[in-house]
């Protein structure tokens, strides 16, 4: 009598916990695991797959995207699942595309259209987070979203892009927004320090809103108000959000910027390990790279992005106003870091334009082609492409990626949206190689982590931290999210200067126990579910 779906057959299996491997075969019945043991008869089951000599281990999950900005284009998201990520953790930055209102609605598009593909238009037709959730079930997806609400979105609803610190009455509205999203199913709250709306706000505001989340078991995610010169000081902030709040606080991709600022880690690891120590929980996401990547925008002081978008165009046309955002970015005043002393222009590289032949060009190289100062090309990139200019930057260590990896307190996150190859462009080789590479260049060949511990930090660890229910183990009764791969073989493929690559060593990716992948290619299927806290 057939009893299973699906009967995965002598995988090895690395479950999620952290335990070492053990040989087992893997019974799935409709979205579950129905049974794990050595003694599954083959008869019992409709489809068997045979995983002698590979393994088998819970489907990733993304602690750190921005695969919702993307999804409703891209629904099948193969960069993400051929590398095997069954969730994504989405919203981060501060930046959702929900909740919306009419008033502000064209200053949250300008804010949101670096992270939406090009020439493609959004409806705009939800309001609140439950509207647009329901947008994504509609459409369908490969994959589980696990969603978070922006503080910048919210704070855009409440304030614009007002730099001041918000009325009594203000606090109080956001205070709503936030409770409302988090009835309606978010994970928690994000923020993006370093971006406006976001960095205008006050460390004091921020515990205000962390209060509401302590309220409803919700997580506080943040990119920290700096990440090079103010590094330091910016995990002080996110620790003292948590003491004074009670919230748990999860740090996003967590770096130091800038050769100045290498082997600042030591210290902020440092500190988050005494923080826990104090009780305060705060925890980390990791890419394995030396180059983020962020929009254009990120290279100006603040000043220059009170208002909006907009009206940061028209302040970069007048030459007075260039003079003293140059002043100001020769004395490292920037919101980012000081990227361009620290980095130089030679490290900034163009990923995403509306003029094709200066993607994957440096601002140097792109200089030296126009005959033209390099601040030129910025200037005239900000004002033609309206900030919507995406850009890749080369500052970080080895030392501190590995350092940060390798912390127990750590997880791993691509900071990545949901593309395929047809998306154009040149974006960050993370978008199709975070999670393999994790497992070749840290796993197998510097072997600064076990393959049961870096499983871990990929499954169960962000699925306890953001509480997402049955997932992130091999465990009966447990979702059926499930990777296929060979421990051997399995490694990264992407590069900066042709990222649009997918990796080696992935044979199958099992969703709610549905196959999307298999022997290493997307079916086509849309199995993903939209989780709700």
């Amino acid at each position: 009598m057939i009893e299973y779906d699906l009967l995965i057959k002598e995988g090895y299996i690395v479950d999620g916990t952290g335990n070492p491997w053990f040989k087992a075969d893997i019974a799935i019945k409709n979205d579950k695991i129905e049974s794990i043991g050595r003694k599954i008869r083959s008869c019992e089951a409709k489809r068997i797959i045979e995983a002698r000599g590979l393994v088998v281990s819970p489907g990733f999950i993304d602690a750190h995207s921005h695969a919702d900005t993307t999804i409703l284009f891209f629904p099948r998201a193969e960069n993400l699942v051929m590398q095997g990520v069954t969730s994504v953790v989405t919203g981060n930055c501060g930046m959702s595309l929900a909740p919306i209102n009419e008033e502000n609605l064209d200053l949250l598009k300008k804010y949101a259209s670096f992270l939406l593909p090009r020439e493609v238009e959004l409806d705009w037709d939800w309001r609140s987070c439950s509207d647009f959730l329901n947008k994504i079930e509609e459409k369908g997806t490969s994959i589980n979203i696990v969603p978070l609400v922006g503080h910048g979105t919210i704070r855009t609803l409440v304030m614009g892009f007002d730099n001041r610190k918000p009325t009594k009455n203000e606090i109080k509205k956001m205070k709503k927004l936030l409770a409302q999203s988090l009835k309606e199913g978010v994970f928690g709250l994000s923020t993006g320090l370093i971006y406006p709306p976001g960095i205008y706000s006050t460390t004091e505001e921020l515990i205000e809103l962390s209060k509401i989340l302590l309220e409803y078991n919700g997580i506080y995610t943040s990119h920290i108000r700096g990440e090079g010169d103010s590094l330091v000081d910016a995990v002080s902030e996110a620790i003292e959000i948590g003491r004074e709040s009670g919230a748990p606080i999860h740090v996003s991709h967590h770096k130091a910027g800038g050769k100045e600022n290498y082997g600042k880690t030591a210290t902020t690891l440092a500190m988050i390990e005494k923080a826990r120590n104090e009780k305060i929980d705060i925890t980390c996401d990791v890419y394995p790279y030396l180059a983020g990547s962020t929009d254009i925008t990120a290279l100006l002081p603040p000043w220059t992005l009170e208002g909006g978008i907009k009206k940061m165009v028209e302040k970069v046309k007048n030459p007075l106003v260039q003079k003293e955002i140059k002043g100001d970015i020769e004395e490292g005043k920037t919101k980012f870091f000081n990227i361009i002393k620290g980095t130089g222009w030679k490290n900034i590289v163009v990923c995403s334009s509306e003029k094709e032949e200066i993607e994957g060009k440096s601002l140097i190289e792109i200089a030296k082609t126009q005959n033209k100062d390099p601040y030129e090309i910025l200037f005239d990139l900000l004002i033609e492409e309206e900030g919507n200019t995406g850009i890749i930057i080369f500052m970080m260590d080895e030392s501190d990626v590995s350092a940060v990896i390798s912390n127990k307190f750590s997880m791993i996150g691509s900071d990545s949206n949901a593309w395929n190859p047809s998306a154009g462009g040149m974006p960050h080789p993370r978008a199709y190689g975070t999670f393999p590479r994790v497992l070749a260049e840290y796993v197998r060949k510097k072997k600064l982590l076990s393959l049961e511990e870096a499983i871990r930090k990929m499954t169960s660890f962000p699925s306890t931290r953001f509480g997402i229910e049955n997932r992130g183990l091999i465990k009966e009764g447990f979702f059926a999210d499930l990777i296929i791969f060979d421990a051997k073989k399995i490694r990264d493929k992407a590069t900066y200067v042709d990222p649009h690559q997918y990796p080696e060593g992935i044979y199958y990716v099992i969703v709610n126990g549905e196959v999307v992948v298999e022997n290493r290619r997307h079916i086509g299927v849309l199995p993903g579910k939209v989780l709700r806290k």
